[in-house]
């Protein structure tokens, strides 16, 4: 089934293309349903993003070089859900 479910911390120069070309482009990858870009913080130079994105079979390499063509670089990958189904984190894991 490959990969369902990437969680990347991103970071990503103001000037340029807005989060929403990002998303818009990102969508087209293959294998991607749906994307959530969240700002996490900002300064004067770059944003920090947290990037979701869905679907099925996700092309990780062709990610990759989306965030290169918006100047971008992934500074961490938090999560990865691959398989038939997405495995949720359980809720006391939050709670400890």
């Amino acid at each position: 089934m490959g990969i369902r479910r990437a969680v990347l911390d991103v970071l990503i120069p103001i000037k340029g293309l807005g989060i929403e070309e990002l998303g818009t482009r990102l969508e087209s990858v293959h294998g991607v349903d749906s994307v959530n870009i969240t700002v996490k913080e900002f300064d004067v130079s770059t944003q920090t993003l947290l990037v979701v994105v869905e679907g099925e079979d996700i092309d990780m390499s062709e990610l990759r070089n989306v965030f290169e063509e918006f100047g971008a670089a992934i500074h961490g990958i938090d999560q990865i859900v691959a398989g038939k189904r997405i495995a949720e984190i359980p809720d006391y894991f939050y709670e400890l």
